[in-house]
């Protein structure tokens, strides 16, 4: 690993939701997003097997001509009732969906006002509207309260921000920033993409956890964490959402999700919704790793989540101690700049629930020998 790129490690082969092997050698992996262990589940495998038997392999069109199946229609209708939503659409991948969904939602005159933190993909989206943008702190429902006030009365208002965020592994305030949106006559967007499955009582997300699923106007997520699978989606409490299928060129112009992801996407919903336990084992390793590597000293950008960001001096350490962990048979993800907020060099770590406790136990021991 110390001589090769830390960037699209090329594993040999993947054993289980935690293990995989590369060169040869047995590693643990705790960079995955795999937040539910789902990947592996047999529900969610044989409902890509009989999809793939039944189905084909691709749809070969989009929405709108020939790629949409009844499993498409379906999930859609099982993510409405997940949410209490009243429409729901669901796209190829993750980053489409959020360029897809605002892209459609603003036009000329309308204002998006985004946390300066926000993925890519939601900055892409911005740039494909003829929106004003406008950035506001991170987490900060105050300086968004003064960037809408500043704003002209004319035009549409959309405040988009994450529930919980992919670097750091902090929490929207969401409910103070809903509260701050409506009272401005902004509708609020909030990407799950890494918080649905882990958070609430149901496990839908950061808007659950803090009681104001039913406010807030859309939400967006991703298949690729605790789905298990490839694509995306985005539901809304807004029966006119719908007809941004005829309005958003990421929709409209690519081909359908895959059989045997929309199968295994609607599998892996159905293990949300019927065991609860995957939430509170993710919680138990989650707390056990942090609490371990904040007993060690070090400074961690977050409370526990499970998402789990160690701040590093520089990139060159960074680089030297992921090769290190690497050493010692762990995987874990390097972010530096400019992809980390502030220039923040990182060591970041994702938690499933399919880690034992002796998994991280070996992490733990191998951050306690970095130099």
């Amino acid at each position: 690993m110390l001589g090769q790129s830390p960037i699209g490690v090329p594993f040999d082969k993947i054993l289980t939701p935690t293990r995989a092997t590369f060169e040869g050698r047995e590693i643990t992996l705790v960079g995955t997003n795999n937040y539910l262990g789902l990947t592996f589940n047999p529900n969610v495998r044989q409902a890509m097997i009989e999809a793939v038997e039944t189905q084909g392999s691709a749809t070969t069109g989009s929405r709108q001509a020939n790629g949409t199946y009844g499993n498409h229609t379906a999930l859609e209708q099982e993510l409405k009732a997940f949410f209490g939503a009243e429409s729901a659409i669901v796209f190829t991948t993750g980053y489409q969906t959020n360029l897809g969904a605002i892209s459609a939602l603003a036009g000329a005159d309308d204002h998006i006002l985004i946390d300066a933190d926000s993925h890519a993909c939601i900055y892409d989206a911005c740039r494909l509207t003829d929106a004003a943008t406008h950035r506001f702190r991170h987490n900060d429902p105050e300086n968004l309260n003064k960037r809408l006030q500043r704003l002209p009365d004319s035009g549409g208002r959309l405040v988009v921000v994450e529930g919980m965020y992919s670097m750091f592994g902090d929490v929207a305030p969401l409910a103070e920033l809903v509260e701050v949106a409506h009272a401005h006559d902004a509708m609020i967007f909030v990407d799950e993409a890494h918080s649905v499955g882990c958070f609430g009582d149901k496990g839908r997300g950061i808007a659950e956890a803090q009681g104001v699923l039913e406010e807030v106007d859309f939400i967006s997520g991703t298949f690729s964490k605790s789905l298990a699978s490839i694509g995306g989606f985005c539901v809304s409490r807004h029966a006119e959402f719908e007809s941004i299928r005829l309005m958003s060129r990421a929709y409209m112009f690519t081909a359908s999700g895959a059989p045997a992801n929309i199968a295994a996407a609607r599998a892996a919903l159905q293990e949300i919704k019927a065991t609860p336990e995957l939430r509170d084992s993710l919680w138990a390793m989650s707390n056990k790793l942090h609490a371990g590597l904040t007993e060690m000293g070090f400074d961690l950008c977050a409370p526990a989540s499970p998402v789990i960001a160690v701040r590093r001096p520089d990139e060159l350490t960074a680089v030297r101690q992921l090769g290190q962990l690497f050493e010692h048979g762990v995987y874990v993800n390097l972010a530096v700049p400019p992809a980390t907020p502030g220039g923040t060099c990182l060591l970041r770590l994702s938690v499933s629930s399919a880690h034992s406790e002796e998994e991280i136990d070996q992490v733990l021991e191998a951050f306690s020998n970095l130099t």
